[in-house]
């Protein structure tokens, strides 16, 4: 099944709506596919019917000006939920690391709507933050790293992660700007790779985002 056609197919819980009903609209962001035969997709509801291009050009209007990274060095399985909540946080834009190709399971598709870029080492990765004026900070359990907790966050910035098991890379370490800590109270000593993007996100977010409106999620 291609990304399309599982986009497409009803889920179990009966997200999305039927067929359009009455006449259709004439305005072009409208899929006359979706109009026929209904939106089943996981998406807000203001993008109800629209085209994948109307949809990205519609959030490339309001895109918040950080980015995402992070290292696939063994084909982490976590790298499609980051990019899920990347688009839920509305990421300027996510940066795979390392190996081009990555498990797009996890993303349920939100890729489609993202800008997802590659870099082949965190060297490149770190040229690019630089000329673009970023600050690159990586998030890892790391001897002197910074509370996330109490860190003021860069409005503009790229967040780092490391994969799953191995954290972050030497490479990653010595060329970040600098290197933030998630607080953790149990007995494990990290937490999963995909949990602390979103908790990193959500850090972000709560300083510089302004509140959802509510009800807009959908479906």
């Amino acid at each position: 099944m291609t990304d399309a056609e599982r986009e497409l197919t009803p889920p179990v819980d009966g997200v999305g709506v039927g067929p359009w009903e009455g006449p259709w609209p004439e305005d072009p962001r409208y899929d006359p596919e979706l109009l026929a035969h209904g939106d089943r997709r996981n998406v807000a509801d203001r993008y109800r019917y629209w085209t994948v291009e109307a949809v990205v050009a519609d959030l490339d209007t309001r895109r918040h000006p950080f980015h995402v990274a992070i290292e696939n060095w063994k084909h982490d399985l976590n790298i499609g939920t980051v990019v899920r909540t990347a688009n839920a946080f509305l990421a300027a834009g996510v940066h795979v690391v390392g190996n081009r190709r990555w498990n797009r399971r996890g993303a349920m598709v939100t890729d489609r709507y993202m800008h997802v870029h590659h870099s082949p080492d965190v060297a490149t990765l770190a040229a690019w933050s630089r000329r673009e004026g970023l600050p690159l900070l990586a998030v890892d359990n790391l001897p002197g790293a910074r509370p996330l907790e109490t860190e003021p966050l860069p409005r503009a910035c790229v967040l780092l992660f490391g994969q799953e098991g191995t954290g972050l890379s030497d490479a990653a370490r010595d060329l970040a700007d600098g290197v933030l800590s998630i607080a953790q109270y149990g007995s494990t000593r990290s937490i999963n790779a995909g949990v602390a993007a979103g908790i990193a996100m959500h850090a972000w977010i709560r300083q510089h985002a302004e509140a959802a409106v509510p009800g807009d999620l959908g479906g």
